[in-house]
């Protein structure tokens, strides 16, 4: 079975001439992932096969991370890489405490209520601020967005792939 990559970020464009680049977080753990040290995947756009890199240092600047990559010291040694995924490979995925999940387990969940009503199956997850929103897709093809709150999500079986959500009102 292939190995199974994870998003940590996705690079936007480039940054300065000196070979740094700009890098949109898509992780929980952007500290640990573009840390001096780090060893990442650029998984090209174009389908290419993924080029291992180290990360040789970052900063966070304006919700982006700058980082520099060990060996590429030009602008144009970098500027390739616009657009590409950087990812790690699943036996790098840091250790989650209980009742935390990696986005890739949640997203394809089936959603039921309480009740036993049916909701869909999460098809994203969103990110605005305080708490993350999940976007279920019932079986109608309507969007329906459940706030990742105690109050509400009662129970997540990442083994069975099923979410207990509690409907409060106005939810739907």
């Amino acid at each position: 079975m292939p190995q199974q990559l994870m998003n940590v970020g996705k690079i936007v464009n480039t940054h300065g001439l000196k070979g740094e680049i700009k890098v949109l977080p898509h992780t929980d753990f952007p500290e640990i992932r573009f840390a001096k040290g780090s060893e990442l995947l650029i998984v090209p756009e174009d389908g290419k096969a993924p080029l291992p890199i180290t990360v040789q240092s970052s900063r966070f600047h304006k919700n982006m991370y700058i980082v520099k990559l060990e060996g590429y010291d030009n602008i144009n040694d970098v500027e390739k890489f616009k657009g590409s995924m950087l990812k790690v490979t699943q036996e790098d995925l840091v250790e989650l405490p209980e009742d935390e999940f990696y986005f890739h387990q949640i997203v394809g969940c089936h959603v039921v209520t309480d009740e036993g009503q049916d909701l869909g199956v999460i098809t994203e997850i969103l990110t605005p601020g305080a708490n993350d929103v999940w976007v279920v897709k019932s079986p109608a093809g309507k969007s329906i967005l459940i706030p990742y709150i105690d109050d509400i999500v009662l129970d997540v079986n990442v083994t069975d792939k099923k979410v207990l959500v509690h409907l409060m009102e106005g939810l739907l």
